[in-house]
């Protein structure tokens, strides 16, 4: 079946751990045998090679920069531009991937199209290119508003203003706060600009601020649900609630601290807490019981995000068994149409609908 994974960090990837995504997954892994400078190492599970066989034909794909004041004890960028000239750094491994025929940007509703119209063709997938919809992981690196007209020429259709902690425009995970007056123009001008706002990683009052200010199209593109696992990094229900009144599809994560509840990073194992595949239905199950139907979830699995096989559900070996998902919904009582919405058909009815032109 035809997937849709509504978030991936594939340049961080490419260049920040150096692994060559179009190897397939094993060479990878054995090539960083013996490694330790990440936790991951050898044990990633996304490349191009399991995302063909897995029949996920489009992501959504990530840029991230952050930027970090003299105060701020997490990893990233001395200066805005700094991060952005992070930023254009991956997206120079993204075009590099479409001059080597790996991938293909989508940008608007004709080229959406035509890559569904190559994928459901009927003819094996292990040449053509993966399509991906250009998105930004925290606003940080967006140097002024000009520099937000200009990512948006180069193709960007997407942005979640926050990541982790304090930020330029948005307070993230972890932190608190309302949008500074510089969000609020962010936030107003990617409206002008019929950008999407991912709703991931906002701190609560950003939120909010962010739901009441926006009227244009709205997705989260890798959360779960904190009635299953209390943290901030989740939704409440009340937000669940809002984003679904707002039309949003919510991806599905299959980070493993953010499906279980109980997790001790460096010490639990997704074996020792029961942590699978199935957990993921149960967030999913939960929003599509508070919608009424199945219309708001989606896969955003955020394979390989600074995690690989020590987190993540001990039946998944890599991305390409996310096609166990029909099996499981069909056994929770789920009917193909609803497995459609899930797998693919939530996403691109919500991409239709933001690109009507």
């Amino acid at each position: 079946m035809f997937i849709i994974d509504a978030h991936l960090d594939l340049s961080m990837n490419a260049l920040e751990w150096n692994r060559d995504l179009r190897q397939p997954v094993t060479a990878i892994r054995a090539r960083e045998a013996g490694m330790n400078d990440k936790p991951d190492r050898a044990k990633g599970v996304v490349a191009f090679p399991e995302l063909r066989k897995g029949n996920i034909g489009l992501v959504v794909a990530t840029l991230i920069g952050r930027y970090v004041a003299p105060d701020n004890p997490l990893p990233g960028w001395h200066s805005p531009e700094q991060a952005w000239a992070q930023t254009q750094g991956q997206l120079a491994w993204y075009k590099a991937m479409e001059d080597a025929g790996e991938m293909v940007m989508i940008k608007d509703k004709q080229s959406l199209e035509q890559h569904l119209q190559l994928w459901n063709d009927g003819t094996p997938n292990d040449k053509k290119p993966v399509g991906y919809i250009l998105s930004l992981e925290g606003a940080d690196s967006i140097v002024n508003l000009k520099y937000l007209e200009r990512a948006y020429n180069k193709g960007l259709r997407a942005i979640g203003p926050a990541h982790y902690g304090p930020g330029r425009y948005a307070n993230g995970t972890d932190a608190t706060g309302h949008l500074n007056e510089q969000g609020k123009q962010l936030i107003r001008e990617m409206e002008q600009l019929n950008m999407i706002l991912d709703a991931t990683h906002l701190c609560d009052d950003a939120f909010w601020d962010a739901m009441d200010l926006f009227n244009g199209a709205v997705w989260a593109s890798h959360n779960n649900c904190r009635a299953l696992v209390d943290h901030n990094r989740q939704f409440s229900d009340d937000m669940i609630k809002t984003l679904i009144q707002k039309g949003a599809v919510i991806g599905g994560a299959l980070d493993a601290w953010m499906m279980v509840p109980g997790w001790v990073r460096g010490k639990s194992t997704p074996e020792s807490m029961g942590c699978n595949l199935e957990k993921m239905i149960d967030h999913m199950d939960h929003i599509c019981q508070i919608a009424g139907n199945s219309l708001h979830v989606g896969i955003g699995t955020d394979l390989d995000g600074a995690f690989g096989k020590e987190q993540c559900p001990y039946d998944l070996e890599t991305i390409a068994d996310m096609q166990q998902l029909p099996a499981l919904l069909t056994k929770r009582g789920y009917s193909a149409e609803d497995i459609d919405n899930v797998m693919h058909g939530n996403w691109l009815r919500f991409l239709r609908n933001a690109w009507r032109d």
